[in-house]
């Protein structure tokens, strides 16, 4: 129970690894507040509630900052403090740079780089009231070595890592953490999608020879969100069974 009596909030929890996190940081003591557009949040929030956890959904679009204040507001006066923020939530529009529409740029820099700004510059206030808090985002093994495709993408993803460095320095000695998390190839809805031959020359390429789950992930943000990570700051987790190497 590494995050008994936590309150934790969550981006794009309603499936994938935001879903996996979810059902860790319940499983661990954790109150779960799931932001998510999707429907689907609902029924996740609700299993984790049958399962006898404390989960609650919130359909909240990253990119609304008057609907992420008033949530934001709602988690506090409903709990009285909000310990964890887990910026998860993220899109894809992949083409080629010759190919990539002005449209396909932005939308993924508004969900992927913005949106986290605008979660966590709604969210710090109440850690720094409280003078603790976890903030842990979701960057890429492509915002670190880039992707060919995916220009927005990585770009994105490696603004979301600067962005870490630079609430570690100021928040830092305001009680608070920032550290981000960049997965490799993880098994998702989109990667089942792909063809077992494109699955299978991308495995081939991680040394521990396996797709990364969920799981894999859920852990690294677990760790950075526990007391146990408490003199880890702007630190960036790569979680990808080597493939950088």
């Amino acid at each position: 129970m590494r995050l008994q009596n936590r309150i934790a909030i969550i981006t794009g929890a309603a499936r994938g690894i935001g879903q996996g996190a979810a059902d860790l940081f319940c499983r661990q003591g954790a109150t779960v507040i799931i932001w998510d557009l999707l429907d689907e949040g609902q029924t996740t929030a609700q299993t984790l509630r049958d399962q006898g956890y404390q989960c609650e959904f919130m359909k909240v679009s990253t990119t609304d900052v008057p609907g992420i204040e008033a949530a934001a507001r709602e988690v506090y006066e409903r709990h009285g403090r909000i310990d964890i923020l887990i910026n998860n939530a993220g899109i894809t529009r992949d083409k080629t740079l010759l190919k990539m529409s002005f449209l396909e740029w932005q939308q993924v820099i508004d969900v992927n780089l913005t949106g986290v700004f605008n979660c966590t510059k709604v969210v710090a206030p109440y850690m720094v009231e409280q003078k603790y808090g976890r903030i842990i985002c979701t960057s890429s093994i492509n915002g670190v070595h880039g992707a060919f495709g995916q220009t927005n993408y990585a770009a994105a993803k490696a603004g979301v890592i600067g962005m870490v460095r630079s609430w570690a320095k100021e928040l830092g000695p305001k009680g608070i953490t920032a550290n981000a998390v960049a997965p490799g190839f993880i098994q998702t809805a989109m990667t089942d999608a792909m063809p077992e031959e494109v699955r299978n020359q991308a495995v081939a390429t991680i040394p521990v020879r396996r797709i990364g789950k969920p799981e894999d992930i859920a852990n690294a943000y677990l760790f950075l969100a526990s007391d146990e990570a408490s003199f880890v700051n702007g630190h960036v987790l790569a979680v990808n069974g080597g493939q950088a190497l």
